[in-house]
């Protein structure tokens, strides 16, 4: 069955195993409203469910190059974000792939100068991702402010729902029962495994 948040007409490949390590990267400046989006979604969805071993939650705040060794030699990276695609806010946007990277380039906001950096380093060093996923909302404020908008609050659900589908398409199953592992504040990562 077809993601209804897929952007691309095009559907993960079927593999026998689940991939080993997996990155959910919240990203975004929770300074900046609507901006934010990323890194509060990404705390749901590690407050909802339970992490399997090798699956990581990551607060990436505004993070740029540091987070090459965390992201390299990753079977997949689900970018989470605000995403400016020149829809109504609150639209969902799921991109997949190489068209990850080529979003980027389209500033909303200096942290995605960054993730684009990132993936384009990992890519020359041959680390990239083996699998990208990026699941965004397009903003309706990014103005100086600690809470999001209502019509992008309303969203967040939705994008955990979302990112938890690409997941199960790619063989990552997500069990309700919140990880207790979590770690936020930024640059802190949350791991299913067993330390």
């Amino acid at each position: 069955m077809r993601s209804p948040f897929r952007h691309a007409d095009t559907e993960p490949a079927a593999t026998d195993a689940a991939p080993r390590r997996v990155v959910v990267l919240g990203i975004g400046n929770t300074l900046l409203s609507d901006e934010g989006v990323g890194v509060h979604a990404a705390a749901a969805l590690c407050e909802l469910y339970a992490l399997p071993a090798g699956v990581e939650v990551i607060d990436g705040g505004t993070a740029g190059m540091e987070l090459l060794d965390t992201l390299s030699n990753v079977d997949l990276l689900l970018v989470i974000d605000a995403v400016k695609a020149h829809r109504p806010p609150g639209s969902l946007v799921c991109l997949v792939g190489s068209e990850v990277p080529v979003f980027f380039r389209s500033k909303l906001s200096p942290h995605q100068v960054s993730i684009c950096d990132v993936l384009a380093s990992l890519e020359f060093s041959g680390d990239a991702p083996r699998d990208l996923v990026l699941v965004g909302v397009e903003p309706e404020s990014l103005e100086l402010g600690m809470r999001m908008t209502p019509t992008v609050a309303a969203r967040v659900p939705e994008m955990v729902a979302a990112a938890v589908a690409e997941l199960a398409a790619r063989g990552v199953a997500l069990q309700p029962g919140g990880a207790l592992r979590c770690a936020w504040p930024s640059h802190h990562a949350s791991s299913g495994s067993t330390a």
